[in-house]
């Protein structure tokens, strides 16, 4: 489109050029552009006029923020950006998983020059407006914008150009080319996000390849019920032409078959659903964080020791590993501390029914220094608990014992006890009614006796008392043989009780003012009513603990007035307390 009264628009591009535009833009004319009938600085028509202004000097435009952030995606409504996909329906929480990639918005710093006036037809508006409404636009509105006009079409090409993260979703029947001309714009794109709605392949790697130079954090996504057919050849190529590349995040790595890895940049690896792998070959000596996700199948066959003895010999410098798979067991725990990797802070071995107590004294003599320990899904008891408790007192924060069958309510209250620095802590389906399971026909000899025995160690309804002063996350889910539950946490904000079906509503206490969120999901109606009104009227109860005084003769207990009262009212603490968010309780 071409309006013929729109005054002119000096370009913003460094270079004082306009670049030709893909197909998708409004095509390039090989003719000669008609200069604007207006004045450009007054906007009145040229002929016979002769303008006031003082002619405006020519000035260098100033760089445009690099740290400004598009959220893309390919359907008329944006959808938030995709989370990576958790492979089961435990609640857990690993510091590793809170890194968050996405821009706030930039300050713009605009020259004064460029404070010309759009003319968009009902008045005239700053290009530093124009930018901030762009910027929100999705790529197909943004595209459209840029066929408004010259001012419009410069705005939009400098935003793609300042973008320096893209998330982008590409539907089933997306082509391949509309993909590399959106990555093409964007010439200074360092982090990608992508999620794909169809099967993935190395044709998409090879685009992503020539269209961004210099990318450093890539991340794939993709649904369950699609197939990722990027084998580890092509993976292997990819990571070593990228050498700029320092975080790599993947799902659906089933047909990997065998990879090796090479880069001297790569510092964080995720890859999922890893499945029967020939060979695992990691050539990067800067790799401080791994995170290897294997599927649930009964015949995956990965050699798990090799792996392990490979990341101690080519990553010196791990700093956190996270490794789920059935196959882990105690002799993967020794290669492990054999490996000797003297940083390391966060180890996390979820899955591993051979991992036990005799595994945790060995995590305990080689790694002293852990702030994350993550050991679900074990076969470690209370005595690995205290191994936990002797080494880690003056560094672990987070720990994660969730599906630990032997493990009781009085080992989750030592750890409490002798942790003084715990901020989080798992024991989902740790504490579980032995009432429901259900034993077939020809196990029910041997189940009796195993009941008998599980008893002396399980009682069907256990308390559970804590009182720390730093744990702010406490997870119980699944915990069906827990009945009473008292805890006195000053900095707890979010507890999970879900599915804790046997919790007495008059056995439970909650002490915690800073509490924000409870999950109550499949508790019975009077345990959500009791939690409700205990975290409603928490406040009230604190603040309105004023001393008390007895007679002369001492038969008696009366409220001292605060005018009477030798203690000073602390008004600021009042403020806190009223101040303070109202607490949710999550139910399904």
């Amino acid at each position: 489109m071409h309006f013929e009264n729109q005054p002119h628009i000096p370009p913003a591009t460094p270079s004082g050029s306009i670049a030709s535009f893909t197909s998708m833009d409004t095509p390039h004319r090989a003719k000669k552009h008609r200069g604007s009938y207006n004045c450009g600085r007054c906007g009145l028509p040229k002929k016979g006029h002769v303008c006031h202004l003082p002619p405006s000097t020519t000035t260098t435009p100033t760089q445009t923020p690099t740290d400004s952030s598009v959220s893309v995606s390919t359907s008329t409504s944006r959808p938030p950006p995709p989370s990576r996909q958790q492979h089961s329906n435990l609640r857990r929480a690993l510091s590793f998983d809170d890194t968050d990639l996405r821009c706030e918005s930039p300050d713009i710093e605009i020259d004064e020059s460029e404070l010309d006036l759009f003319d968009s037809g009902s008045g005239k508006l700053p290009v530093s407006c124009m930018w901030e409404i762009l910027r929100r636009l999705p790529p197909e509105g943004l595209l459209a914008a840029a066929r408004v006009c010259k001012g419009w079409r410069e705005t939009a090409r400098r935003l793609w150009r300042a973008a320096e993260e893209l998330r982008l979703t590409v539907p089933p029947r997306t082509q391949l080319v509309f993909v590399g001309s959106l990555l093409r714009r964007c010439t200074g794109l360092s982090r990608l996000s992508l999620r794909s709605e169809s099967d993935l392949d190395a044709t998409m790697l090879a685009c992503i390849a020539f269209s961004c130079p210099n990318l450093e954090v890539m991340e794939f996504s993709t649904s369950e019920a699609l197939v990722n057919r990027i084998t580890g050849d092509e993976l292997g190529c990819f990571v070593a032409n990228k050498r700029c590349l320092r975080s790599l995040k993947m799902e659906g790595c089933s047909n990997l078959g065998g990879f090796v890895l090479c880069s001297s940049s790569l510092s964080t690896l995720w890859l999922s659903d890893l499945y029967c792998l020939s060979k695992m070959v990691f050539n990067c000596p800067n790799l401080k964080e791994i995170s290897l996700d294997f599927s649930r199948q009964e015949n995956e066959s990965t050699d798990l020791i090799a792996m392990v003895d490979g990341l101690g010999r080519s990553c010196p410098r791990l700093q956190n590993i996270h490794v789920a798979s059935f196959r882990l067991s105690h002799a993967t725990v020794l290669a492990l501390t054999a490996a000797n990797l003297r940083g390391l802070r966060m180890l996390s071995l979820v899955f591993g029914t051979e991992i036990t107590d005799a595994s945790v004294a060995a995590i305990s003599q080689s790694y002293s220094k852990l702030e994350l320990l993550d050991l679900s899904g074990s076969s470690i008891s209370d005595s690995g608990i205290g191994m936990i408790c002797n080494v880690f007192p003056g560094t672990l924060s987070r720990l994660l014992l969730a599906l630990c069958p032997n493990i009781t309510s009085s080992g989750i209250q030592f750890a409490t006890a002798q942790l003084p620095l715990l901020e989080l802590m798992d024991c989902g389906m740790t504490i579980c009614d032995p009432s429901s399971q259900n034993p077939t026909c020809d196990e029910r000899g041997d189940f009796e006796l195993q009941m008998t025995f599980k008893n002396k160690l399980h009682l069907i309804y256990q308390k559970l008392i804590i009182k720390h002063s730093r744990l702010k996350k406490l997870s119980l889910w699944g915990c069906s043989g827990l009945d009473a539950l008292y805890l006195n946490c000053p900095e707890l904000n979010d507890l999970n009780l879900n599915s804790c079906k046997n919790l007495h509503p008059e056995r439970v206490l909650l002490q915690c003012p800073s509490l924000e969120s409870v999950h109550a999901s499949g508790c019975h109606r009077l345990l959500t009513g009791a939690i409700q009104s205990q975290v409603s009227n928490n406040l009230d109860a604190m603040e309105n603990q004023s001393p008390h005084k007895r007679l002369a003769d001492g038969s008696k207990r009366v409220r001292v007035p605060l005018f009477l009262s030798q203690q000073p009212y602390d008004d600021d603490k009042k403020r806190r307390r009223i101040g303070s968010r109202p607490c949710k309780v999550l139910v399904d």
